[in-house]
């Protein structure tokens, strides 16, 4: 059961991790420090989207539109940040 905990805790931080590139990602875009008719940076752009829309999405129907700020990045890692609470205040439970 060790290693059902260690998987669940590596998507984890990987859900992180990717949501994290992602935002730091659409501040340099923003702020135009990359563009995105570079190649390589609309691959990566649109494969974040790709990945995070559907989760981005379902997050957005509870927030209410704050006037241009996106919030659901913010609810995704706190969510994340929960789960992990969980499952290591739990972790007694896979040993």
């Amino acid at each position: 059961m060790t290693s059902i905990f260690q998987i669940l805790m590596l998507l984890l931080n990987i859900v992180y991790f990717i949501v994290i590139a992602h935002v730091i990602m659409s501040w340099l875009i923003n702020f135009q420090v990359l563009n995105l008719r570079q190649p390589l940076v609309a691959q990566i752009w649109d494969g974040l989207n790709r990945l995070l829309e559907p989760v981005y999405s379902r997050v957005r129907r509870f927030i209410p539109p704050m006037g241009g700020i996106d919030l659901a990045p913010l609810v995704v890692l706190i969510g994340v940040a929960i789960l992990r609470i969980i499952l290591i205040n739990n972790a007694a439970a896979f040993y």
